[in-house]
């Protein structure tokens, strides 16, 4: 096909799949509840983000009676585990009947329900619609069973997130919800809203500049509500109780805690000083927990953070029942639902079992004897009973020690983000705005040029822009290709890394180098020298963990065009560096300890040469240059004895462009540059002063820069503006500089 066809068949559509009727909604539902079911049912893939007790269950329910009724097909709940049977007795109210399933052959025409760990059971082909009750299981960058939800909601045409916090210590796991519905992918959001944090692939926050645009967008596909008033209605019946947080403090002494310093009250901070605290204080928590509530006859709910603490408390409440990670799904639900009964006092367990959508509004008393560092896990854990229907105030006890002051710390400046990011999204709330308005908001393609006395820099696409550029032109062309699956610069079709496979990445990249394009342009027997380094295969989206040919593939595809592979170069990386900067396993030393067959050494960088066939028009002399002279223009026999080693281990990888730019200015900084001391070797090595350098992949301008201040020309091209636009300010600093270099020549001879 045409390249503008190709480019097209990237794009991923987001058409509103909804349903345009007048929904008669069930009287059950207050009026702005009825509102959300409507706009999500219009909507056909929404998300809700509703406080505890706000009737996430009503909604649900309604939305996909009305999804079963209009399509005639079968609608699946995933819920956590007794959340089903719960849902099933909320239906009963609404006169619905939902059929608890646990597997495939268990499904019923209409509403269904399961438990997430027994997705695998079903066929996505079943159903019409899918509703994920406490869908912050989504919050996993790389979980297993998030990849599997959104492969298995991929299928289906309309679907529902419900979650009263989704992931707010992070503002990127909400893309989670974003890809689960399909309105645009993880790494999409991240080229359109994120930037790097640090010097991490694993770390991003909101780019200065795209906050309003990102709250905005969130608005679009989503619903965050505290309480009704945040839609405009009144809030009679959803006014809370009180909640009265009680700080319990124990001490530890010099004998049972030491933390290595010279006093014992300073705050454990690192990991292994809280879990030595922890278990220094174990028996004094439990004990002022058990006061508490063995002093009491109302029902009490103890959370832990540890096995040692769960059995512990056990013990030392007569009437306790405990649940463990290790009891059977049978067992934990008939315990939940006991404890839902009355027939159960005291609940003793983690958040990370029952935390998650249960309704125990006849408990005001909560106790928490061991805290982790997640907001999200405390959070669900004292809204489980203080929630919309709790008609008691709520008493909850926090049982830490002197040295536990890092972690609650955490927790709360976590909580003040999560009610930051309720803010944003409520103050842009637009249930009632046109929902066929809301689509991608993918970046718009446009193109410009920007001139030097000896450069040129285009903005678009480099198949479209290398129309300006003439037959047999460029000596030399280096650069460095989007490298598909690590990084995504904008969420563009024409963008060659926003692709979801190798294969697709590889089938738009040969028009860039085909005959029509870079073949054309290239001077014969000269060289174009492509940066790039191979890619990993992760469990959670490939299915395994290893390694993909990238290099292999782009010569398998410069060959079939015509290129002559004739060289590579090995350039040498550092593997802690790697470790920290993408979190690979395989590099870790705990990898190591616990199974070293996963083991496998650091990811290289090569420089890939092709040369198109044909005699060189005009050789290059080295040391040759009657208008320029020798210093920046040849290589000396010293510089050749390294560069002519297979591998170059001299390249450090913090020497790029982007490093100045940092400290000189606040542009956006770059995902990942090509080394400076790359592109200067292949400067020399492959072009004559003179001559021109081309990059169809300009990024900030490195290529350029180091083109100029060897006395090339340049043509570059760039389809992120930001980046252009950062290119063309160090493309006119390389002028200033050789002209600075100049002029010291000048004076030095005289």
């Amino acid at each position: 096909m045409q390249y503008d066809e190709f480019v097209a068949s990237k794009r991923l559509k987001f058409e509103p799949v909804g349903f345009d009727t007048q929904f008669e909604i069930n009287p059950m539902l207050f009026d702005w509840q009825a509102d959300i079911v409507r706009w999500a049912l219009r909507r056909g893939r929404a998300a809700l983000f509703e406080d505890c007790g706000l009737g996430k269950s009503f909604q649900q329910i309604e939305w996909a009676q009305h999804v079963h009724m209009q399509t005639g097909g079968n609608v699946l709940i995933l819920a956590p585990l007794a959340v089903s049977q719960q849902t099933i007795r909320e239906s009963a109210k609404l006169g619905y009947t939902i059929h608890l399933c646990k597997t495939g052959d268990d499904v019923k025409d209409g509403i269904n329900i399961a438990n997430y760990e027994r997705l695998h059971h079903f066929d996505a082909e079943d159903f019409a619609g899918l509703v994920l009750d406490e869908s912050s299981i989504l919050k996993g960058m790389d979980g297993i069973m998030r990849r599997q939800i959104t492969d298995f909601g991929e299928q289906i045409p309309y679907r529902l997130a419900c979650t009263a916090t989704p992931a707010p210590n992070d503002l990127i796991e909400l893309c989670n919800h974003a890809e689960f519905l399909g309105v645009m992918s993880e790494m999409e959001v991240k080229a359109l809203f994120f930037t790097q944090d640090g010097n991490s692939t694993q770390k991003w926050r909101l780019k200065g500049h795209a906050t309003n645009e990102f709250w905005s967008w969130m608005a679009t596909w989503s619903v965050a509500l505290r309480k009704p008033s945040d839609l405009g209605y009144e809030d009679s019946g959803f006014i809370l109780p009180a909640c009265n947080v009680h700080q319990v403090t124990v001490d530890l002494s010099d004998d049972n805690f030491d933390n290595g310093m010279l006093f014992n009250d300073v705050l454990a901070v690192g990991l292994t000083e809280q879990r030595a605290a922890r278990k220094a204080s174990l028996d004094d928590r439990v004990a002022a927990a058990a006061e508490l509530v063995n002093n009491s006859d109302a029902p009490w709910l103890v959370w832990c953070d540890l096995n040692a603490e769960s059995e512990a408390l056990t013990k030392a409440i007569p009437d306790a029942v405990q649940i463990t990670g290790s009891d059977s799904p049978e067992y934990k639900e008939q315990t939940m639902m006991a404890f839902t009964d009355g027939s159960i006092r005291v609940l003793v367990t983690k958040p990370s079992i029952a935390g998650f959508g249960m309704n125990w509004q006849h408990c005001a008393n909560v106790a928490f004897v061991g805290l982790s560092h997640s907001y999200e896990a405390y959070y669900q854990a004292i809204r489980r009973v203080w929630r919309f229907g709790q008609k008691n105030e709520v008493n909850a006890y926090i049982i830490t020690s002197t040295a536990d002051g890092a972690v609650t710390k955490n927790i709360e400046r976590k909580e003040k983000q999560a009610m930051d990011m309720f803010d944003e999204i409520v103050s842009r709330m637009s249930i009632y705005t046109d929902v066929h308005g809301s689509g991608r908001d993918e970046m718009q393609y446009q193109e410009d040029a920007a001139y030097g006395p000896d450069w040129t820099l285009y903005l678009g696409d480099s198949v479209h822009t290398m129309r300006h550029i003439p037959d047999e032109s460029v000596g030399l062309s280096v650069f460095s290709p989007p490298f598909p699956g690590m990084y995504v610069y904008t969420n563009s079709p024409n963008d060659m890394g926003n692709v979801a496979t190798l294969d697709e990445m590889i089938n738009q990249f040969r028009y860039l180098m085909d005959r029509e394009h870079m073949y054309r342009i290239m001077m014969p027997g000269r060289n174009v020298c492509i940066h790039i380094t191979q890619l990993t295969a992760r469990k959670s989206i490939d299915g395994y963990t290893g390694m993909k040919d990238y290099r292999g593939a782009i010569i398998r595809m410069m060959e079939d065009i015509g290129w002559i592979y004739y060289g590579d170069i090995t350039i040498d990386k550092d593997p802690q560096v790697k470790a920290i900067r993408t979190k690979d396993h395989g590099l870790m030393f705990k990898s190591l300890a616990n199974d070293s067959a996963k083991m496998h050494v650091a990811m290289a960088d090569y420089i890939l040469q092709f040369r198109k066939p044909g005699d060189n028009p005009v050789p290059i002399r080295a040391g040759i240059s009657e208008k320029y002279g020798n210093p920046d223009g040849w290589v000396t026999n010293e510089e050749w004895i390294e560069w002519a080693r297979p591998v170059w281990y001299d390249i450090r990888e913090t020497d790029v462009l982007n490093v100045v730019q940092a400290r000189e200015t606040n542009d956006e900084r770059h995902l990942c540059p090509l080394q400076l001391p790359v592109i200067e070797r292949c400067v020399k090595l492959w072009s004559a002063p003179g001559e021109t350098v081309y990059s169809p992949f300009a990024g900030i301008g490195s290529e350029g820069y180091q083109a100029l201040k060897l006395n090339r020309k340049f043509i570059g091209c760039e389809l992120k503006e930001s980046y252009w636009k950062s290119a063309i300010a160090n493309l006119k600093r390389a002028e200033q500089e050789r002209s600075a270099m100049s002029l010291f020549d000048l004076m030095a001879a005289d």
